[in-house]
């Protein structure tokens, strides 16, 4: 299991066009989680009084999430995000005081965009949750 510290090193792989690009273009692929996470990091990075630390590990995390090849490479079948959503959860968890119900309002909004109304009542509970 991948450690923020570990997490931190991939920041150099974020940019926030690839960001963008990366989201929308795995969005139905990736699912609803990962692309919740990927979307609560990303608004939390905007918050002015984000820590330096803080920001370190988003940027890592949003840099891992961009990165095609990883641990599980993104193509495979039903595999290919999950050690994305990993990462984006244990920095999700880590940065939580920096997540504003604001933040999450954005997020879901971006989701509710791209997923419409998900068969799910609250597909983001999970995350959110751990």
């Amino acid at each position: 299991m991948k450690t923020p510290k570990d997490i931190e090193k991939y920041q150099d792989y974020y940019s926030e066009p690839q960001f963008w690009d990366k989201a929308k273009s795995v969005a139905k692929q990736a699912g609803i989680k990962v692309i919740y996470a990927a979307l609560v990091l990303y608004y939390a990075l905007q918050n002015p009084a984000i820590s330096m630390k803080d920001k370190g590990m988003i940027l890592g995390a949003l840099g891992y999430f961009i990165l095609p090849v990883d641990l599980i490479p993104d193509f495979l079948p039903a595999l290919g995000f999950t050690d994305d959503l990993a990462a984006l959860v244990i920095v999700y968890n880590k940065v939580s005081k920096a997540i504003t119900p604001e933040v999450k309002a954005q997020a879901k909004a971006k989701l509710y965009t791209w997923f419409g109304n998900p068969k799910q009542e609250k597909p983001y509970d999970y995350v959110d949750e751990q």
